[in-house]
């Protein structure tokens, strides 16, 4: 195996564990903050555990979401990654920790335990984003470096939920602890990997207006918005449509979902390796298209095999547009500003994925499931159409790779 090779693999086996801790938490939510004073508590924040349970989320993502930027800017500041992720890695650790002792302090409000959890958000995400810079610093072609990214990514996302359900079974505080040890982990394996300082350190004015001279970021930051708005629009939405419609218990819903998260995790490595060969423009245009008319066609599904056969589609089309859409911000980018590039991409596919619990909750809740599928399905469509122009542009400019692939691959 080539140094490079290694190099891949190892990060993208901590961005399966970054995300995999993560996902842990979330099948047990209730019990949870319970166990952490949520029924104990008098505060408006927990009036109910569904109330205690979306605090205890949205503390920790609204956290990401404001100190993505902060580590990317830091880290292209200085010219280094590997620090920053064993910073990020080891204080999330400890803050998963201290949740878990929680109960034994006894001291702790359930307002401290929210504070707790902005701390452990806004750790968390510097270890995410920067490793997956790390990813975008290696040679051997964007698409399939970024490809590596989203099967970890994938895998992560498919695996923590139904392994977080059997631990919570054990004990309400156990993926606490075993969050809290995979990224000790995380911090002592990315160790391994050479980081390899940018060429040159900048201010962090020199670095956003570096990013503000390149507005064709905001091509694959709103892919990356939309794509990640139609993951949020099934997790919520498309749970409560195939329950009611199809009238399924959670586990017949939870295959359903497994339908579309098996080959969007397993595929994504291989489809960036086609965008590296055919560039992004087909992979990305064409897919999203094509993306946009699975989510119709699951939304039409009249039985649950159907529905099934379209989710699968949906998957395989859903990994043909994420590595490509990544691998484009690489392209872009300037080598010394990857770090804050990709802290945007991934700024926006969070306010993407919180965009798809309220738009498809409110369309659905308003109008129905068959609008909310149109409105969802028909804005990847349109945003593909819309962005043609723009990709036209982008394929003839100076940068080949749009249109013809990436030379390093």
């Amino acid at each position: 195996m080539q140094p490079r090779d290694r190099d891949r693999l190892v990060l993208a086996t901590v961005v399966f564990a970054v995300l995999f801790s993560q996902l842990l938490l979330y099948p047990g939510i209730g019990t949870l903050v319970e166990t952490l004073g949520a029924d104990a508590s008098d505060s408006a924040l927990t009036t109910t555990t569904l109330d205690a349970g979306m605090w205890f989320l949205v503390a920790e993502f609204a956290a990401s979401v404001v100190f993505v930027g902060v580590w990317g800017i830091v880290s292209d500041v200085t010219g280094r990654r590997t620090p920053f992720i064993v910073l990020g890695a080891l204080a999330s650790a400890a803050g998963y920790a201290v949740l878990a002792l929680v109960p034994t302090i006894g001291s702790i409000s359930f307002e401290g335990v929210l504070l707790l959890r902005v701390v452990q958000g806004a750790t968390i995400i510097g270890a995410l984003s920067l490793t997956m810079t790390m990813l975008m610093d290696l040679e051997g072609g964007h698409g399939r470096n970024m490809g590596a990214a989203g099967i970890a990514i994938g895998l992560g996302a498919a695996l923590g939920a139904p392994i977080g359900g059997q631990l919570t079974d054990v004990d309400p505080l156990a993926p606490l602890v075993v969050a809290a040890g995979l990224l000790v982990c995380v911090g002592g394996l990315v160790t391994t990997v050479s980081d390899k300082p940018s060429s040159g350190s900048r201010t962090a004015r020199a670095l956003l207006e570096g990013v503000r001279r390149r507005p064709t970021l905001s091509i694959p930051y709103a892919f990356g918005f939309v794509d990640r708005m139609t993951a949020g629009f099934f997790a919520l939405t498309g749970t409560l449509y195939f329950q009611s419609t199809f009238e399924i218990d959670a586990g017949t819903t939870g295959l359903l979902l497994a339908c579309f998260f098996a080959p969007f995790a397993l595929l994504q490595y291989p489809m960036g390796m086609l965008s590296d060969r055919i560039g992004r423009t087909a992979p990305i245009v064409v897919g999203s298209i094509c993306y946009g008319g699975g989510i119709l066609a699951v939304g039409a599904a009249p039985t649950v095999p159907s529905a099934a056969v379209a989710m699968v589609a949906v998957g395989v089309l859903g990994s043909l547009v994420a590595p490509a859409t990544m691998a484009l911000v690489t392209d872009i980018a300037d080598e010394r500003e990857r770090g804050i590039a990709m802290a945007g991409f991934n700024l926006a596919g969070s306010l993407g994925f919180l965009g798809g619990f309220l738009v498809g909750a409110t369309v659905a809740g308003r109008y129905g499931f068959d609008l909310a599928f149109l409105v969802v399905g028909g804005l990847e469509i349109a945003i593909a159409l819309v962005a043609i122009p723009a990709f036209v542009r982008l394929s003839i400019g100076h940068d080949n790779r749009v249109e013809a692939g990436d030379p390093d691959a």
